[in-house]
């Protein structure tokens, strides 16, 4: 092999290898942070940059996208003594490439030990029943001290979320005894409710029923007096027009006075002997003699009636 052709190869192997110690193709959405003989540079963007070789060297590259990070599952303990176990996930994004990468040795393990920390302790100041209806309160509290302390890391906590919250087997077979109760309570006070509604919406109907006829009885009788009432005015009406038209009679014809003198008398008489024979005992006017001024006193009534019209 000649010399010349050796030392061509081997000069085209040192250029590509300073062109790919000088070359650097940034992704987007991510940061190379550049160290010239050891000391931070500068921050590259995504795109293609030149390095300076053997002297520029990239020395961290960090992902500029929110990431989620799994806090594994810990025993804290409620206010009241009772152990459980939690576990969440924790959503978090780099803002100064910088400080995340000079400021921490490892920011994501920091976060994730913070955030466990602070949810023992958040969790501690609560009673176990409170811990499931304060999830939103816990996350928003460890959210905001984990984010303050990683301020000077130069990474952003987006949010916490808490996964599960899982008590021993005891208590949740007593919090299950508790609900069954609860349940039964429930369905205890709303047959009770229903068969009180029943009994008042039966009781509603007896009254209204019980009105009705009333009102109905009320109406009938109302009725009835007015038919009697009509009944007796249209009697009292007709008699005082037969009497009228008798008296009429008698004063207008000729020998009409003898006439009901006559009528008068026969009347009486037939009377007296009907009570005669009714009873054993007779009842005997003072002065037998008197028809004839029983009949004289029934013919002054009837002209003071024709007289009247």
């Amino acid at each position: 092999m000649p010399v010349s052709f050796f030392f061509v190869v081997v000069i085209l192997i040192l250029v590509l290898v300073v062109l790919g110690k000088s070359i650097r193709i940034v992704p987007q959405k991510q940061a190379f942070l550049v160290e010239r003989l050891g000391r931070y540079r500068e921050t590259l963007g995504a795109g293609m940059h030149v390095l300076f070789p053997f002297i520029d060297r990239v020395a961290y590259r960090r992902d500029l996208k929110e990431i989620a990070i799994d806090v594994p599952p810990q025993q804290c303990v409620t206010r009241d003594n009772i152990i459980v176990e939690v576990d969440g996930l924790l959503y978090l994004q780099v803002i100064d490439p910088v400080k995340a990468s000079y400021g921490i040795y490892d920011y994501l393990f920091a976060c994730s030990q913070l955030a466990q920390t602070t949810l023992r302790s958040e969790v501690g100041k609560l009673e176990l029943d409170r811990t499931f209806e304060e999830r939103t309160a816990i996350n928003t509290a460890i959210c905001s001290e984990v984010d303050k302390a990683s301020d000077p890391w130069g990474v952003k906590v987006t949010r916490y979320e808490i996964k599960t919250i899982k008590p021993p087997a005891s208590v949740l077979d007593a919090m299950e005894k508790q609900m069954k109760a609860e349940r039964e309570k429930r369905a205890s006070i709303a047959e009770s409710e229903g068969e009180r509604q029943a009994r008042i919406n039966r009781a509603e109907g007896i009254k209204q029923e019980a009105i009705e006829l009333s009102e109905g009885e009320r109406q009938k009788r109302i009725n009835e007096a007015s038919g009697r009432a009509e009944e007796i005015r249209l009697v009292a009406q007709a008699t005082a027009e037969g009497l009228r038209n008798i008296a009429s009679a008698i004063a207008e014809t000729a020998g009409g006075r003898d006439a009901m003198n006559l009528r008068l008398a026969e009347q009486y008489i037939a009377e007296f002997g009907k009570l005669a024979k009714a009873n054993n005992t007779m009842i005997l006017p003072a002065d037998l003699s008197n028809v004839a001024s029983l009949v004289q006193t029934a013919t002054a009534a009837f002209k003071a009636q024709a007289q009247q019209k």
